[in-house]
């Protein structure tokens, strides 16, 4: 029996509950599976243990959007805004709001 990629990132994570590669391979998966709630879940846990990173508030709030949640998506891309040091992330962050009309 074939072993799905979410199967193996909770492996992963099982060894390793700190490895926020895994966690956000993780969360991507939800997305890419429909369990956008779920992938909410680990992109903010992601963030509770590493608030500098930086992809994970971007493709949080895009999968806020997809559930139409666009208030906490809008919060969210703030607070990576204010996060994150990298200026291409902070750049995207700003469009995001931007086009959701800040």
């Amino acid at each position: 029996m074939a072993t799905s990629r979410i199967d193996v990132l909770k492996q992963l994570l099982e060894r390793d509950p700190a490895s926020a590669f895994a966690r956000y391979g993780l969360a991507m998966e939800y997305v890419n599976a429909g369990q956008l709630d779920t992938a909410v879940a680990e992109f903010r846990a992601i963030l509770a243990a590493d608030p500098a990173y930086s992809a994970a508030y971007f493709h949080g709030g895009q999968t806020l959007e997809k559930l139409g949640r666009l208030d906490e998506a809008r919060a969210l891309y703030r607070e990576g805004i204010e996060a994150t040091r990298d200026a291409h992330a902070r750049a995207e962050m700003q469009a995001a709001l931007d086009i959701l009309g800040e």
